[in-house]
């Protein structure tokens, strides 16, 4: 990650670098007696640079923006951090009164009313779902408590517990109604969990925010896990430079990129993980059987929609390679690092 995106913890920061020359430019005035004069003149400013972060549904938010005006880039940093904040009273599983919460603990008692944003996102879940065979399903909720990866580092749980988890999960059991816009469980202990969606998502309108109030030159991250890069920065036609590190080794560089109003998110087994018995068992979950996906080591996906992105990494990574080769659109650049001796990291034909 650029040294744009160094943040710190829990509060807003920002920092601004702006810098101004000056150059004599010779200029010939006519004056009285026609004497040729120089004066000196400010030459084209330099862009500003605003670095800012803000922490929101247990991830800091990196913002780098670059403009002509520092008080328009602070403005829209600022609205931006709000509507991270804003997702994550929404969104939060933490947060006992989020919206999100409640559905959770009402669901199966009856219908539970949601706003048009939640109840639109739930419907692209349930797309995602369908179109990925279960591989991304977000009410995982049970499996990663049982795992301890809710509120916690991980531990390997009984047999006996994935089999209950099991029983109270699937996709299939989430009930919509668009008439009356209302979310209904058709198990009981069901729980949804957002983590497999909430940093795409939370980027994504971000950038909306951002785009909204004039900025065009701009890099969102979600944790170093979801990022996209608005336009380019100055200097670089390329577009944002973002590294992706080898999934066996964080001082190794798996690939490159150049993020040019689009995205990239990345799954990897180092992101939250436990050894048990001599094995890494990590918190990307296969809703099919109730244990940790295995075979790969990371999945990065460069996508036009944030939300793609992160989505399709999960189901690429549990699926494999041939799945994902069937099944990648045009417009999507995939990286997998697979678990195999040798393996090297490569770029999906």
């Amino acid at each position: 990650m650029p040294p744009s995106l160094r943040t710190g913890r829990r509060d807003t920061r920002r920092r601004f670098q702006h810098s101004r020359s000056f150059a004599c430019l010779p200029a010939l005035l006519v004056v009285a007696g026609g004497a040729g004069l120089a004066r000196c003149a400010p030459a084209p400013q330099k862009p500003v640079k605003l670095e800012h972060s803000v922490y929101a549904m247990g991830t800091e938010y990196a913002i780098a923006l670059y403009g002509s005006n520092a008080t328009m880039l602070e403005g829209a940093a600022d609205q931006a951090s709000e509507e991270a904040k804003r997702l994550d009273r929404m969104l939060s599983n933490y947060i006992p009164d989020s919206e999100l919460s409640k559905v959770n603990r009402e669901a199966y008692d009856h219908p539970v009313q949601v706003s048009p944003e939640l109840f639109d996102l739930l419907v692209a879940c349930m797309r995602y779902s369908r179109e990925s065979n279960g591989a991304f399903d977000i009410t995982v909720g049970p499996l990663m408590k049982i795992w301890g990866f809710y509120k916690g580092s991980g531990h390997l749980p009984h047999r006996a517990e994935i089999r209950t988890a099991l029983q109270h999960m699937g996709y299939r059991n989430v009930e919509l109604d668009a008439a009356h816009r209302t979310v209904r469980f058709k198990k009981p202990g069901m729980s949804l969990d957002p983590g497999g969606i909430g940093k795409g998502y939370a980027v994504a309108k971000m950038v909306s925010v951002l785009r909204a109030n004039g900025v065009d030159s701009g890099l969102v991250s979600g944790g170093g896990s979801s990022i996209y890069g608005i336009g380019t920065p100055p200097n670089e036609a390329r577009g944002w430079y973002v590294r992706i590190r080898d999934p066996k080794d964080e001082n190794k560089t798996a690939a490159v990129v150049y993020l040019k109003d689009n995205s990239l998110s990345t799954s990897g087994n180092y992101e939250k993980f436990f050894y048990a018995e001599g094995k890494l068992y990590s918190h990307i979950m296969d809703p099919r059987t109730g244990y940790p996906a295995t075979g790969m080591l990371s999945v990065s996906i460069i996508a036009p929609r944030t939300l793609d992105s992160e989505v399709w990494a999960k189901p690429y990574y549990i699926l494999g390679r041939q799945w994902a080769v069937r099944h990648k659109p045009g417009d999507f650049r995939v990286l997998l690092c697979e678990d195999k001796p040798g393996a090297k990291c490569e770029w999906l034909p």
